[in-house]
């Protein structure tokens, strides 16, 4: 088992059943390794079934731990017990990576990462993380001396997270970015067009670019062998620092993904 994270991977929320696994299939034959699921997203058995004659050493599956998985009575038993139900379903005997989906401060959020660190040393997962911690609660983990692999949040040009990038990077915390196009709301941005008309590529190849300049790896959503395909072919052309710049400059802080009850501001 190797531990290689690819720049860009799919990312399959809302996918699920036959359609989960006609899109997995298209994506690997494309060139996709990457494919990030989640407890929470139902599709686990449909992307078993389209990576079932892949090599597994060849590919980097992603999945996620929901709090409401864990008993917090008995938090290293439930969190073995969520692993196995995940290995399960997805039919493989390790995960690449295993991440807390949300953090909730009503958990004891350091003993589950603990207990998911834990798995590694039984080979069931070879990193653990968390995903959406905002810097105080990466500080609560540093402070009980735990540091998760990655911290997988919402990242693109109207949301750059420059001090939590930046804080990342200074702990050795690798950060993931989803949700790299906004719903798609953030496509329509004339700059994107601007600078995808220079490089003959599109707005989301501009987007994409952007963040893996950064070496930040990303998981886009795609349905379609057109946008899939489009997504992937990102490493024919580079943006140059100005125009790194103008997109850094997009900053809104806006977000496009808001649970119920956010820990956003913590």
């Amino acid at each position: 088992m190797s531990f290689n994270l690819p720049q860009i991977g799919l990312g399959t929320w809302e996918l699920r059943g036959r359609e989960c696994t006609k899109v997995v299939t298209e994506a690997l034959d494309i060139g996709y390794r990457h494919i990030d699921t989640s407890h929470d997203y139902e599709n686990h058995k449909a992307i078993a079934k389209a990576i079932a004659d892949v090599d597994r050493s060849k590919l980097f599956i992603t999945s996620k731990i929901e709090l409401e998985q864990v008993n917090k009575r008995s938090v290293q038993t439930s969190v073995v017990h969520a692993c196995d139900l995940a290995l399960k379903e997805l039919d493989t005997d390790y995960l690449d990576l295993y991440l807390i989906h949300w953090p909730d401060r009503a958990y004891p959020l350091s003993e589950i990462l603990h207990s998911m660190q834990e798995l590694v040393t039984k080979g069931k997962i070879l990193r653990a993380g968390v995903s959406n911690f905002t810097i105080h609660h990466l500080e609560d983990l540093k402070r009980d001396g735990l540091t998760p692999f990655a911290n997988q949040v919402e990242f693109h040009p109207y949301l750059y997270q420059k001090e939590l990038l930046d804080y990342c990077r200074k702990h050795n915390i690798t950060l993931i970015a989803y949700r790299p196009f906004g719903k798609g709301k953030i496509l329509h941005e004339p700059l994107f067009a601007k600078i995808g008309k220079a490089h003959k590529k599109s707005p989301s190849q501009v987007i994409l670019r952007w963040l893996i300049q950064q070496e930040i790896a990303t998981i886009p959503k795609g349905s379609s062998p057109k946008h899939l395909r489009e997504n992937f072919e990102i490493f024919d052309f580079s943006l140059n620092a100005s125009e790194m710049k103008e997109i850094d400059a997009l900053n809104k802080n806006e977000r496009f993904c808001m649970p119920e009850e956010p820990e956003f501001n913590y």
